[in-house]
């Protein structure tokens, strides 16, 4: 079939290159406008665009899909079907009616569950033991066309928004092409998604991504993930905003500290956010049990171990953090 893929972020390279390399036609690329990116906000081209310019496609960057130009190029290029992948912004009727087979989704989730922009971090923040991937035909209602096929993907206990998205950015991909072939085939008719078992994945904003200290140890750690790598968690050490790489859940003291000797000084117990510094490591209490610091970033510094920022602490004699060290 001949294509216009739309994408724009990293997630979405997986799926274009598939697609290159399937026995369809990539006719052109759509994508977001330039936007600022990285740490010096430098305005670029999305990953998806630089991808495209690889290997010569037309690159369309229209600053909304509703836009008439726009439409009239999309026209031109006849697609006869137009896969997306984390693209961005509404597709309008107008540009759904282009292409005889529609517009083909490719959504990190499991449909009905978790429609919207970050469902991945959403699926690991709820605590979910299983997630997936789904093609489905685009209509105008958010994420509730129906499905032609589904990939499901485990969720580990460590596993980031990023290290998930990366899994499913890969099979997605594959689960797309074949998606494609079936519908060229005419083997494949897509079902409507059922009425129960339907939530929604919001954009995860940096507030979000602020640790509740209060909540228990295992609802912080997944907090943590869900934000890893972006938009980054983060707390507050008086004025100082210090952000936070993934927690790790310890064994209490009392339960022989997991065969580390170490562990067997470590707090049991630790009011929620109450800092605790020593030998076993950087601990942060919650709601239930202490959990111990990852990685962290002061602001303007780079990212260290816990162990190394805490050097800097304020210390009593026995090498604990000071009881009024506490974030917030």
């Amino acid at each position: 079939m001949r294509l216009v893929f739309a994408g724009t972020p990293a997630a979405a390279v997986p799926s274009l290159d598939a697609l290159l390399k399937s026995r369809h036609e990539v006719a052109a690329v759509i994508t977001r406008p330039d936007a600022p990116a990285g740490r010096g906000r430098r305005v670029g081209p999305s990953p998806v665009a630089e991808r495209a310019a690889e290997t010569g496609l037309e690159v369309l960057k229209p600053a909304t899909p509703r836009d008439e130009g726009f439409l009239r190029r999309l026209r031109a290029l006849a697609p006869e079907c137009c896969p997306v992948t984390a693209y961005g912004a509404l597709i309008p009727s107008a540009a759904l009616e282009v292409p005889r087979h529609g517009w083909v989704n490719l959504h990190f989730s499991l449909l009905p569950a978790w429609r919207g922009a970050a469902p991945v971090p959403h699926a690991i923040a709820h605590g979910d033991d299983i997630t997936g991937a789904t093609t489905f035909r685009l209509v105008a209602e958010l994420d509730a066309g129906p499905v032609y096929g589904v990939v499901t993907e485990p969720i580990g206990e460590q596993d980031t928004a990023g290290d998930l998205l990366a899994r499913l950015a890969e099979s997605g991909a594959s689960l797309l092409v074949t998606t494609l072939d079936g519908i060229e085939a005419g083997q494949l008719q897509p079902r409507p998604q059922p009425a129960d078992g339907v939530s929604y994945a919001p954009k995860v904003t940096p507030e979000d991504a602020r640790v509740r200290w209060n909540a228990p140890a295992h609802v912080v750690g997944r907090q943590i993930r869900a934000c890893t790598p972006a938009p980054g968690a983060w707390t507050m050490l008086g004025d100082t905003r210090l952000k936070l790489w993934p927690v790790r859940l310890r064994p209490p003291s009392g339960a022989g500290g997991g065969g580390d000797p170490a562990l067997a000084t470590a707090p049991e117990s630790l009011a929620p956010g109450e800092l605790w510094t020593g030998r076993a490591g950087v601990f942060a209490g919650t709601a239930t049990c202490p959990v111990e610091l990852g990685d962290v970033q002061p602001p303007g510094k780079r990212r260290m171990t816990a162990a190394e920022w805490a050097r800097g602490l304020p210390q009593d004699r026995a090498g604990a953090s000071q009881p009024s060290l506490v974030f917030s």
